[in-house]
């Protein structure tokens, strides 16, 4: 362990780098403005290496603590800690921001300083989110994250731009709102504390246990986001631009995954074992049913959307299996889906830039002018669908494993969206990829640049080093899911 406050670090770099940034002004400094961003950015994925490097994997206690006092009056704290649950996704955020950054280093031309400021303070409140153990702090961390995605979405985005951003705001604020109140009850009841690692420890009654969880449920079901409330997701990734999509589908999503296990499982054990019939259920659905959406798909976007629909009910189903395979295989899914999704957005990005369509019918014969794109392009649609030796096979086999053990049929229903995975992503590929040169827009296209190359092939990197050998990642939760599961089964007898 070290005294460097490295949490403190891992939020606050980005977040005053990105206020510098912002200080650069006009769009006549925007080349410093790139200059300075990717340097932040850097920095605040540098910071983050020692909390991997450092990690104990062998306990499930909260590590790189912080603490001192916030608010004295109403006990609230600023409280920092990660453990084998949290602890990689600070990494991965970090990680992404700089993918992000250097994606946009040429396409905006408008507003750069702003645009760039807005990434690096969002990833430093993201990973505030996942570092909070004080309900007060990741509330505050939770809410102003949607700031800088909203203005991403709203000021840079597409043609109705307005209308995604306005819905996804609403969408998830309206349910982060039902958890301040569950967050407030929990505060009364604990005798006044608002640590998070207390309320893991309250005695609750079944009945307000069941509000509860249905409260945290909506907040984060939304984030997820869940079937039936994922309509605002496809929007605003259609709307968003490339970073947008790319930080929404990496690491937005996962705040409402990580909800359940920092939350649900461990403060509400029994209503979450109750109610884990409908969250299968839901799960299902967005397994099966959404992959079947995003089979009809006729844009690249939409249909990547719905496919990050799909996986992310992977990662719920997971969870509420309750059994190690199950809950260390969604975490996989979800570091899996950061790369993956990030890439194929970035692959998507790349085509928008040169032909400014995302309509598959506007494609075709892309590997005769691009073949390297091509060559990355295949990797990643192949890792989409699951394909052994990727990083997207590593997290579904493991649910599809764990989701046996608890009940074929479930683990039958799951492995099905592995043949759907497999024919919406090589069904666009082809479309858009092979035959002949489709129109005078694919036959001028340019191969990557050497900006594309680098941050498609680091992805690309990321992809296969996880899907051939993961145990770098699973080692860091191991203890911390045992230790989660132990608690949901404890508290039942």
């Amino acid at each position: 362990m070290t005294d460097i406050p490295l949490l403190s670090l891992a939020i606050w770099v980005p977040i005053l780098g990105g206020l510098l940034v912002l200080a650069t002004g006009s769009d006549r400094n925007a080349p410093l403005a790139r200059m300075l961003a990717l340097a932040v950015a850097v920095v605040g994925f540098v910071v983050t290496i020692p909390l991997y490097t450092g990690f104990d994997t062998t306990t499930s206690a909260m590590q790189f603590v912080e603490l001192s006092s916030w608010v004295p009056r109403f006990n609230i704290n600023y409280h920092l800690g990660v453990d084998g649950i949290s602890v990689l996704f600070v990494i991965l955020n970090a990680f992404i921001t700089i993918m992000v950054v250097m994606a946009g280093w040429k396409v905006i031309e408008d507003r750069v300083a702003q645009y760039m400021a807005a990434f690096l303070i969002m990833s430093g409140l993201m990973n505030g989110i996942f570092s909070a153990l004080d309900g007060v702090l990741f509330y505050v961390f939770f809410e102003a994250s949607l700031i800088p995605l909203y203005l991403i979405i709203g000021v840079w985005g597409g043609p109705n731009r307005v209308y995604a951003a306005i819905k996804f705001f609403l969408y998830t604020l309206l349910g982060s709102l039902l958890m301040l109140i569950a967050l407030l009850y929990l505060f009364m009841q604990s005798g006044g504390s608002f640590s998070i690692l207390d309320w893991h420890q309250l005695p609750l009654q079944m009945e307000p246990q069941i509000l509860i969880f249905l409260a945290f449920l909506i907040a984060f079901g939304v984030k997820v986001p869940m079937w039936p409330v994922h309509t605002w997701l496809p929007d605003a990734h259609v709307e968003a631009p490339t970073g947008g999509s790319v930080v929404l589908a990496a690491i937005a999503l996962k705040l409402g995954a990580y909800g359940f296990l920092r939350f649900s499982l461990p403060i509400v054990p029994d209503a979450s074992q109750e109610l884990a019939w409908l969250i299968i259920t839901l799960s299902l659905i967005a397994v099966v049913y959404i992959g079947f959406v995003a089979l009809v798909q006729a844009d690249m976007k939409k249909l990547v959307a719905y496919s990050s629909i799909s996986h992310m009910g992977f990662v719920t189903l997971g969870f509420f299996i309750f059994n190690p395979m199950g809950v260390e295989g969604a975490l996989v899914q979800m570091i899996s889906h950061g790369f993956v999704s990030g890439a194929m957005f970035l692959c998507i990005g790349v085509l928008y830039d040169r032909v400014h369509s995302r309509q598959i019918a506007d494609y075709g014969g892309v590997v005769h002018t691009m073949p390297k794109f091509a060559a990355f392009f295949m990797l990643f649609a192949m890792a989409n669908s699951g394909l052994p030796a990727t990083s997207g096979f590593v997290g579904e086999f493991m649910v599809i494993l764990g989701a046996v053990q608890f009940n074929f049929w479930v683990g039958f229903c799951a492995a099905i969206t592995l043949i759907l995975g497999a024919a919406y992503s090589l069904w666009m590929y082809k479309r858009v990829v092979f035959g002949k040169v489709a129109n005078k827009h694919v036959a001028e296209l340019e191969d990557l640049n050497s900006r594309e190359f680098a941050f498609l092939a680091i992805l690309a990197f990321c992809v296969l080093a996880m899907g051939l050998y993961p145990y770098p990642f699973t080692e860091v939760m191991h203890a911390s899911v045992n230790e989660l599961l132990r608690h949901v089964a404890v508290s039942k007898l």
